[in-house]
C-alpha cells in the first residue's frame, strides 16, 4: 500500500521541520540524506528516528512499494536517484515549499517575515501562544531550546491548537506562495537578493496575506507598506520606554508593562515588541507576554552563551548578512570596555561576492579600534561555483579602513591563535551561517583557552 511520504534531503532544516511535523501527525514517513550516508549530522538522524521515521541511503532504494509521494528541496538535483526512480514509478513529487505553502493554507497561520530576526520572532511568538494555552505548531529554521529540552530537534511541532507559527524564508523566492492568516514584516535589506527584488517579494507575499503587521521602526519596511498596521517603539499604539541594556539580557516596558528578556540588543526588543504585536491580535494580553518571555529559552546559534574561561566569554550567534553583523556587534559593545574578537566565516561564494561590499562596511563601522576581525576561509557547501573571492579579500578591506584583522586559510589554526590572543575582559564571538559545525567550532575555541 502507498502511503508513506518521502523527504529526499530529510537533514535540511526546512525538510526536517515537515517531516517532524508529518510524523507527529501520524503519517508514514521515510527520509534520506546524503549526509546521513556520509556518517554527518547523525543528531538529527537519531532524533527523526525517536519520532518513527524510517531512514533510508540516498540510493534510491527508498522508491518503493510502500512510497505514494516524493518531497524535495532545491538541494535536489533532478539526476538524483531517487528522483529518477519516482519518475519511473509516476509518484507524486512535490517542493518543499509546496508542502509548507499547504500547511499555511489549512491552518490559523502566523507568517513570520523579513530578512532578519525571523527564527527569533517565530520562536518568541511560539513561547507567547503556549504560555497563553493556544497550544501552538511551529515550522522554523532554527531549533527552540524549549523544544531541544522536549528531545526535540527544535524547529518544529505539532501542537493541538489551531494556530501554526511558520519563518517566512525569502531566500528562494517561494513565499509568494503562503497566503497566511497573519503575516508579520520585521525588515528589509540586502540578503540573498538585493533590496529591489526583495521589495517585489515582499509586497506580493503581503498581498497574500489576511492581515499584516509591519515594522515601523524599518525605514525599508515602512517605505513599501505604508498603509499597513504598524507596531514600533514610538508609533499608534505601542510604547516603548525604560530601557535597560544588560550583557546578555534586557529590561523594559511595552505600553508601561515591565519585561525582563534573557537576550540582549535593541535588535531583540525589536523582536520582543514584534512577537507581542503578533499575539495581540490572538487576544493574548501584555502580562501574559512578559511571563512568557521571562521564560524564553532562544533559539540555536542566537546569541548562544557557549561559556566562559579566565574572564574570556565565547558566543556563538547566526550572524551572517550586513545587518545582522551590524546588529550583533552593536548588542556586543553594550558591555561596556569588552574587546571584542569577531570570528566570523562567510558561507558560500556567491553570496560572499554579492554582499562583499556591505559586510566590509558592516565590521569597518560595527568594529572599535581595539576589536578585531578573525576570518577563516569561506564555506563551502559543494557544488559548481566560481571561487574568485576569499575571506582574506574582506580582511584585507576591514584592514585598510584602519580595524584590526587576520585571515587564516585553515580554520583549524583559529583556537590556538585566539587562545594567545584573548585576555581577560574579551568577548569571542562566533559567526556564520550554513555550516552546522559552527557550534562545536565555538566550543573548541572556549575549550582552547588557558
Amino acid at each position: 500500500m502507498r502511503d508513506t511520504v518521502h523527504f529526499s534531503g530529510i537533514g535540511g532544516v526546512g525538510m526536517s521541520a515537515l517531516a517532524q511535523v508529518a510524523a507527529m501527525e501520524g503519517r508514514k514517513v521515510s527520509g534520506s540524506d546524503r549526509d546521513f550516508d556520509r556518517g554527518r549530522n547523525l543528531g538529527v538522524k537519531a532524533a527523526l528516528e525517536k519520532l518513527g521515521v524510517k531512514v533510508l541511503p540516498q540510493d534510491g532504494s527508498a522508491m518503493n512499494g510502500s512510497v505514494s509521494e516524493l518531497v524535495l528541496s532545491t538541494a535536489i538535483e533532478d539526476s538524483s536517484p531517487e528522483v529518477r526512480k519516482a519518475k519511473e514509478l509516476g509518484l507524486a513529487i512535490t517542493h518543499r515549499s509546496e508542502l509548507l505553502a499547504a500547511k499555511v493554507g489549512e491552518a490559523d497561520t502566523i507568517a513570520v517575515a523579513g530578512t532578519s530576526g525571523k527564527s527569533t520572532v517565530a520562536a518568541m511568538v511560539f513561547t507567547i501562544l503556549e504560555k497563553a494555552g493556544l497550544e501552538p505548531s511551529i515550522i522554523t529554521g532554527g531549533a527552540l531550546g524549549t523544544l531541544k529540552e522536549r528531545g526535540l530537534i527544535g524547529n518544529a511541532y505539532r501542537g493541538k491548537g489551531k494556530v501554526l507559527v511558520v519563518e517566512a524564508d525569502e531566500s528562494d523566492g517561494t513565499i509568494v506562495r503562503y497566503r497566511p492568516r497573519t503575516g508579520v514584516l520585521l525588515n528589509i535589506s540586502k540578503d540573498h537578493k538585493d533590496v529591489a527584488v526583495l521589495n517585489g517579494i515582499f509586497s506580493e507575499f503581503a498581498g497574500h496575506c489576511g492581515r499584516l503587521l509591519v515594522n515601523a521602526d524599518d525605514p525599508a519596511a515602512r517605505a513599501l507598506l505604508p498603509a499597513a498596521p504598524a507596531f514600533g517603539f514610538d508609533s499608534p499604539g505601542w510604547k516603548v520606554t525604560g530601557i535597560v541594556h544588560g550583557p546578555f539580557s534586557s529590561s523594559f516596558r511595552i505600553n508601561g508593562t515591565p519585561f525582563e528578556l534573557p537576550a540582549p540588543g535593541r535588535y531583540n526588543i525589536e523582536n520582543a515588541l514584534a512577537a507581542c504585536a503578533a499575539a495581540s491580535l490572538y487576544g493574548v494580553s501584555l502580562d501574559t507576554c512578559a511571563e512568557a518571555l521571562r521564560g524564553y529559552r532562544g533559539v540555536e546559534r542566537r546569541f548562544v552563551l557557549v561559556g566562559e574561561k579566565k574572564g574570556v566569554t565565547v558566543i556563538d550567534d547566526y550572524a551572517h548578512n550586513p545587518a545582522k553583523v551590524a546588529a550583533l556587534l552593536a548588542a556586543l559593545h553594550q558591555a561596556a570596555g569588552r574587546r571584542v574578537l569577531a570570528v566570523y566565516q562567510p558561507h558560500g561564494f556567491t553570496p560572499t561576492r554579492h554582499l562583499k561590499d556591505e559586510l566590509i562596511e558592516s565590521f569597518a563601522a560595527g568594529l572599535n579600534p581595539e576589536d578585531m576581525l578573525i576570518m577563516p576561509e569561506i564555506y563551502y557547501a559543494g557544488g559548481t561555483v566560481t571561487k574568485n573571492i576569499s575571506s582574506k579579500d574582506i580582511a584585507d578591506a576591514v584592514a585598510a579602513k584602519g580595524r584590526r584583522t587576520a585571515f587564516y586559510e585553515d580554520r583549524a589554526d583559529v583556537p590556538a591563535a585566539l587562545a594567545a590572543l584573548a585576555r581577560p575582559g574579551d568577548i569571542i564571538a562566533v559567526m556564520g551561517a550554513r555550516d552546522a559545525t559552527l557550534a562545536d567550532f565555538a566550543r573548541r575555541i572556549l575549550e582552547a583557552l588557558p
